[in-house]
């Protein structure tokens, strides 16, 4: 008797169904060796430390710009609001080396008594230090678990999610969705980055938290070494984060979610939950731009509210729109492109254009350059930079004809099925 039993199809593994990820993360790790021979810090000091802080601060860019990709390229939400959750982060582990910090630096100053100082001493010392800039002399509720590394990291993770948890389950349950929700997210930001901006906020005003990049208890440890520490723990938070969303985005998640980008209504019909799916997304994404604020800011030495301001997020958008949306290479390319062009413009090494009596400084002049660079991305290139990739990969899109039937490049197409 014949055996008519079907053979289980083997499901091969995820790096042989998606070798792009395996590239991206062997580019990222032949990357980060290079700057890190190069490096002042463990190799023959052909970049300098302040410049390989400038690559580690890029790589979190990237970072919170793959979480933008996410949430807006393949779910279909414009957030203009991630960068408040990265600022968060970068609030949330800044608080805890601030106040490390400022401890050893009391602890050293009072050893010199004759009598040797109580606990509360240190601590009025401590707050004193951190909150004489602002008038006050004590510690703000919101400093209960400054002082413990664990808790702080976790207030990375957990802050950032919770809000975006709150916010998204009150707008997505009321169906709040394109431009409105856009507004939404800005108005959040907004009122975040006000809040921050008072002296009673008690994270110190405007003046913000600084001297982040000084680490405590590595006090010999020279910043050539401590640059490429962060170097590699943002390259390391890349390609994980990279990894997981590519992940997502290859099963059934990501055609949930693709789907729901370009016609939402129709998902909401077939019976998934839309709102749960968006909700997840959004407070994932949040998560991911925290950790990112949490290893950027450390490597800039310093944060304050304007790092949050809306406009912060506008150009994270702008990033992701250059590099290409939904494409998670495109993202990570766009935001490393305008971040390293940015530097480039704005730290005075673009040469100044004299036309007649118009001299253009590209240090005013580069935000400018950087909207019509959107404008003509969004009219000629919507694809962005990662179209490029495309092309030389040979990834071309299906011949199609007729009036399109969805939003998207690439949706259904009339008469489709005849040509």
């Amino acid at each position: 008797m014949a055996d008519t039993t079907l053979a289980t199809p083997v499901r091969r593994p995820f790096a042989l169904r998606y070798p792009s990820v395996m590239i991206f993360l062997a580019v990222l790790a032949l990357f980060t060796l290079g700057v890190t021979v190069l490096s002042e810090g463990f190799g023959i000091g052909v970049i300098s430390t302040s410049f390989v802080k400038t690559l580690g601060k890029t790589l979190c860019l990237c970072l919170v710009a793959l979480a933008m990709d996410l949430v807006w390229g393949y779910c279909g939400i414009l957030s203009l609001g991630h960068m408040a959750f990265f600022g968060i982060g970068g609030y949330a582990i800044g608080m805890w080396l601030m106040y490390a910090r400022t401890e050893m630096i009391v602890v050293e100053s009072l050893a010199a008594a004759d009598l040797p100082p109580t606990a509360q001493e240190i601590s009025d010392g401590i707050a004193t230090q951190i909150f004489g800039v602002v008038g006050a002399s004590e510690f703000p509720p919101i400093w209960a678990f400054a002082h413990s590394l664990p808790l702080q990291l976790a207030a990375v993770v957990l802050v950032p999610g919770l809000l975006a948890l709150v916010f998204g389950w009150l707008a997505f349950r009321s169906r709040v969705t394109g431009v409105y929700l856009s507004i939404l997210t800005q108005a959040m930001t907004l009122a975040l980055s006000l809040y921050l901006f008072q002296n009673d906020s008690g994270l110190r005003g405007n003046n913000g938290l600084s001297g982040l990049q000084n680490l405590p208890g590595l006090d010999d440890t020279p910043q050539a070494i401590v640059s490429v520490w962060f170097l590699w723990a943002s390259a390391f938070a890349l390609g994980a984060g990279y990894l997981l969303c590519a992940w997502l985005v290859s099963g059934k998640f990501g055609s949930v979610i693709r789907a729901i980008r370009d016609d939402e209504a129709r998902v909401r019909f077939l019976g998934y939950p839309v709102e749960g799916f968006k909700l997840v997304v959004f407070t994932l994404t949040a998560v991911i731009a925290g950790i990112a604020g949490a290893l950027y800011y450390p490597q800039a030495g310093i944060i304050n509210p304007a790092e949050i301001a809306p406009i912060a997020s506008i150009y994270l958008a702008v990033w992701v729109a250059i590099g290409g949306r939904g494409r998670l290479y495109g993202a990570v390319i766009g935001a490393a492109f305008v971040s390293l062009l940015s530097t480039w413009f704005t730290g005075g090494q673009a040469p100044d254009i004299v036309i007649g009596s118009l001299r253009i400084q590209w240090v005013d002049w580069w935000t400018v350059l950087l909207g019509l660079s959107f404008v003509a991305v969004t009219l000629f290139a919507p694809k962005g930079i990662g179209g490029l990739v495309d092309l030389l990969a040979d990834r071309r899109s299906p011949n199609r004809h007729g009036a399109a039937l969805g939003p998207e490049p690439g949706a259904l197409r009339e008469k489709e099925a005849d040509q």
